[in-house]
């Protein structure tokens, strides 16, 4: 090592983003000599929206060497197929968004193009019906894919939904095991070199000071850090995603175990439904230009499944993300880096989103420019992709009957988001730029489920005659419905396999 190498991380804040990253980065760290201090107080309360998840979750876990139902267990997590979307396009609609692909290709052509050529004969069963994992989450069916299923079992995609306060905790060991430091304090001041501007070190409330190399930054959306030091700066997106409050409780769960979150739009925004083994989440999310706090949190209570038990919890944010993540010696992950509404549950991917560019691109020196510019400009392409995707959410949809849906449907949208609909919409066609997160599958499920089809296909679908092109998309909707019915329930599966202890039900 030199004068300048990276010897010890700090880590200021703990929660989810926090514990992830001590989690991740001890593993990574362990034989280099490096030194991780976590420094959190309870005093501070966390964010608890983040309880549903995507499927790169599992990769993240499985790099730290977690077994999948263990964790489950620990967390009182619930599998999770996808995301049925109910009164976004108009009232009284109702698709769903499955993770895992629509039928197979033929003849390396893209499956959702013979669909569109045989919707246009009038043939075509909605496309919904060529999704595994849709006819799965519907049925309340779940197996966890293994190799020896087959091809079109492995089609079955997969994330959960899990207590984040519990996921912490659990990761909080796997941290401590590897020989991360845990600090009870608060943050009062961040210290920075006169000359270089870097941080040196953060004095704790009682007068304590700890001295880094390099400093993570995970207080949330106060930003300790990399506001308060380096002054980072916010692009705000509020134009375009302007729900900018939020209200959660949770109550009892009296229906089935759902293996699936549901997002209920409503006048002003949007109300989540997570379920968990042993309670349900729920949220509204709205805007506070159209809908006061009081009115909010009574829709929510109004509409519960069960007894409530938890109080309601208001949140306060804003979308969009720091100008810079990394400035100086400091990363910004989680919520000080950025926030984008829950619609698709990516709040915690984005958090591994950037764990994974900072292992990827950690710095030989506190100071190292070139790391820095790419991991600001990844990220930055992390959110604006993701940005792009929840707008269509908005901008897709027929209803005018409150003004925040007048507002949405006819606001200015992005240019990167206009060509792209513009392909999709005209013949189906659909491009992924750089490594962005959401897939033709997606956009093809919500563009679809909210009346922005495509209005036409690629005319190399007309390579089949119409004898073979029904034979074939009749063959795969059987072989889907043939899996899914042979299948065990999703509370079957989780009773064999990782049901979690019971919890006393009140939740603090």
């Amino acid at each position: 090592m030199n004068a300048h190498s990276i010897r010890h991380i700090v880590i200021a804040g703990g929660g989810t983003a926090g514990w992830m990253t001590a989690a991740a980065l001890s593993k990574f760290c362990a034989r280099t000599g490096v030194k991780i201090t976590l420094i959190e107080s309870e005093a501070i309360g966390t964010v608890g929206v983040g309880e549903a998840t995507i499927p790169p979750i599992s990769k993240f876990n499985t790099h730290l060497g977690i077994d999948e139902d263990a964790f489950v267990r620990e967390t009182q997590a619930t599998f999770k197929l996808g995301i049925e979307f109910v009164d976004w396009g108009a009232l009284g609609d109702r698709y769903f968004h499955p993770f895992g692909s629509f039928g197979f290709d033929l003849e390396g052509i893209e499956f959702h193009h013979f669909w569109s050529r045989l919707a246009a004969m009038g043939e075509a069963k909605s496309l919904e019906d060529y999704s595994l994992n849709t006819l799965a989450a519907y049925a309340g069916k779940f197996l966890r894919p293994e190799e020896s299923h087959g091809p079109v079992m492995n089609k079955l995609a997969y994330a959960f939904h899990f207590d984040a306060s519990l996921y912490a905790a659990y990761l909080r060991r796997i941290a401590e095991s590897q020989k991360v430091e845990r600090v009870e304090g608060l943050i009062e001041h961040v210290e920075q070199d006169s000359e270089t501007g870097l941080i040196s070190a953060v004095t704790l409330q009682d007068g304590r000071q700890i001295a880094a190399d390099f400093f993570v930054d995970c207080t949330g959306f106060r930003g300790l850090l990399i506001e308060g030091a380096y002054a980072a700066g916010y692009n705000d997106w509020s134009h375009w995603l302007p729900v900018n409050r939020a209200v959660a409780a949770a109550c009892k769960r009296s229906g089935s175990l759902n293996p699936y979150t549901r997002s209920t739009a409503r006048t002003a925004g949007w109300q989540w439904r997570i379920p968990l083994q042993h309670r349900v989440g729920n949220g509204h999310v709205y805007c506070d230009a159209y809908m006061d706090s009081d009115t909010a949190e009574r829709q929510l209570l109004e509409t519960l499944e069960g007894e409530p038990i938890s109080s309601p919890n208001h949140l306060r944010f804003m979308t969009g993300h720091r100008r810079q993540f990394w400035a100086g010696n400091c990363v910004a992950i989680g919520l000080s880096g950025g926030f984008l509404e829950p619609l698709e549950s990516t709040s915690i991917h984005l958090i591994q989103a950037g764990i994974s560019k900072l292992i990827s691109l950690f710095p030989n020196t506190t100071d190292s420019p070139i790391e820095r510019d790419e991991y600001n400009r990844l990220m930055t392409d992390d959110y604006e992709h993701i940005r792009d995707f929840l707008i269509l959410h908005y901008k897709a949809t027929t209803r005018s009957d409150a003004p925040f849906w007048d507002y949405v449907r006819t606001m200015d949208v992005p240019d990167s988001f206009t060509n792209k609909m513009e392909l999709l919409k005209n013949a189906g066609r659909f491009f992924r730029y750089d490594a962005e997160l959401f897939d033709l599958p997606s956009w093809l499920a919500v563009s679809q489920g909210q009346g922005w089809g495509p209005q036409g296909y690629n005319p190399m679908a007309n390579m089949l005659s119409e004898d073979n092109l029904r034979q074939s998309v009749a063959n795969m909707s059987g072989v889907l419905a043939k899996t899914e019915q042979a299948m065990p329930t999703h509370e079957a599966f989780i009773e064999r396999f990782c049901k979690a202890a019971p919890v006393p039900m009140e939740i603090k």
